[in-house]
């Protein structure tokens, strides 16, 4: 995978971050390395297509949290998958 590529994955993953700076730092680094506004364009409207998809999910997900221990129990057992 070549350094353009690579950057357009990175400013995707800046948007869904929700990480000014990086977004800033990865856009110029993708321009270095040959990619031009309507592909960054793309992996930025991409990536917001993702983090809403995710956001959606996770609102949904955020409403059954308040159901019966018993409802919720597997998933305590499993933890939370960040440690």
């Amino acid at each position: 995978m070549d350094n353009r590529i690579k950057e357009l994955i990175a400013v995707g993953a800046s948007v869904t971050a929700n990480c000014q700076p990086c977004l800033s730092y990865h856009v110029g680094k993708a321009k270095e390395n040959g990619a031009g506004e309507q592909e960054i364009g793309e992996a930025i409207t991409i990536a917001k297509m993702v983090r809403k998809g995710a956001m959606t999910k996770m609102d949904q997900f955020g409403s059954t949290v308040f159901k019966p221990a018993e409802a919720n129990a597997g998933a305590l057992e499993k933890g939370c998958g960040c440690g």
